[in-house]
């Protein structure tokens, strides 16, 4: 493949990552709309990031076998669509159960580029090679969640509607893949080849479950865990969170050299990474250095993970079952963002009487670091 197309690709593989930032586009303005909503829960607020990924499993599987029907490059180009049309929906009416809907539909793009995304990488990149442009992809979602949010965080500072204009990106992603992605038709499947899958696929999968039912706790209420002078303020709650998307970018550029240093136990430490940071943000919720640094660690969290366990399942099924198992990832990373404002809200109720963000971020440290300890055990005894 030529220098020239594999750029296309490249830029083709950092669209799809722009689309799936827009899940972040109101998490800097979830402050303002709780008290614009005052009668939405805290939780349905929180779940405006999260919900999206409800359609996402749906969409994820769909998308592993109809790649054999429809090409990548449709789909993808209807994801852009989606993301944008769905995306300016909450204008037409001052409702909050609109809002909910709009980010609900969503998540048919969102489901689409997080299984496809991977998909192209391992329809044009091998080996190690692979590896450097799934650090890329990660980079470039940490990009577009640096946009999304910084920019959402910008114009919500007078109106958090403002934020929504963001999802023009949708539009503008659609365009370029259409322009820059190769038409490669539909998978070929041979008579005797069956999409399957594997035990390594669905325990990566499972592991997906635990980082993400953790991990988005820092997007789900970082907004609402500033304190002292920070308090409320939607450009501070949008700077952080591009600055956890921005250690993604860092992250994902030099994945290949971490991983030659981390080997196998690269998913252990990525979450170690989120614990780390989650004890920042628990002591020192009104210091703004301190809430960046926690911000980095939470970011190196993500940008180490996703792509490894991409990689991961890619590498451990033959390739007409690529997309599968990037949807089979995609659906544990999803359904672990689902569940997470009930589960962690609920547990933060049982166990400590009052749910707070600080007593979120103390369950989500503590499971992250006990699943992290099981995972370096099971792999230290697997020779």
């Amino acid at each position: 493949m030529s220098s020239a197309k594999k750029l296309k690709v490249i830029i083709t593989i950092i669209c799809i990552s722009f689309i799936q930032g827009l899940q972040f586009c109101v998490s800097p303005v979830l402050g303002p709309i709780q008290e614009h909503y005052p009668e939405a829960g805290v939780s349905l607020v929180q779940m405006l990031v999260t919900v999206p990924t409800f359609l996402s499993i749906v969409v994820a599987v769909i998308s592993g076998w109809l790649v054999v029907k429809v090409s990548k490059k449709k789909m993808l180009i209807f994801s852009g669509a989606v993301a944008g049309i769905t995306g300016f929906l909450p204008f037409l009416a001052d409702n909050f159960w609109l809002l909910f809907a709009s980010r609900t539909l969503y998540g048919v793009a969102l489901g689409l580029c997080i299984a496809l995304n991977t998909a192209v990488v391992a329809e044009f990149f091998e080996g190690n090679e692979r590896v450097r442009v799934m650090g890329i992809q990660a980079a470039s979602v940490g990009a577009g969640m640096v946009l999304v949010t910084t920019l959402g965080g910008v114009l919500g500072a007078g109106d958090f509607r403002n934020a929504y204009y963001t999802n023009v990106i949708g539009f503008i992603a659609m365009v370029l893949i259409a322009f820059c992605l190769p038409e490669t038709g539909t998978v070929k499947v041979e008579k005797n080849e069956k999409i399957e899958l594997n035990r390594t696929v669905f325990t990566t999968a499972f592991l997906g479950v635990l980082e993400m039912l953790f991990l988005i706790t820092f997007s789900t209420n970082i907004a609402l865990h500033l304190s002292g002078g920070l308090a409320g303020s939607t450009t501070v709650s949008g700077n952080l969170t591009g600055i956890f998307s921005a250690a993604q970018i860092v992250i994902g550029l030099v994945l290949g050299t971490v991983t030659k240093i981390t080997k196998k136990y690269t998913l252990p430490a990525a979450m170690l990474c989120f614990s780390a940071g989650a004890v920042l943000l628990i002591l020192f919720p009104s210091n703004y250095v301190m809430l960046m640094i926690g911000a980095v660690f939470c970011g190196f969290s993500q940008g180490m993970f996703i792509p490894t366990a991409m990689v991961d399942v890619s590498n451990a099924v033959t390739p007409a079952s690529t997309a599968m198992a990037a949807a089979c990832m995609t659906c544990g990373n999803c359904f672990g963002q689902l569940i997470s404002p009930t589960v962690m809200n609920t547990a933060a109720k049982a166990v400590f009487g009052t749910v707070t963000t600080t007593n979120v971020y103390i369950l989500a440290a503590a499971g992250m670091t006990i699943s992290a300890l099981a995972v370096i055990a099971a792999k230290a005894r697997k020779k």
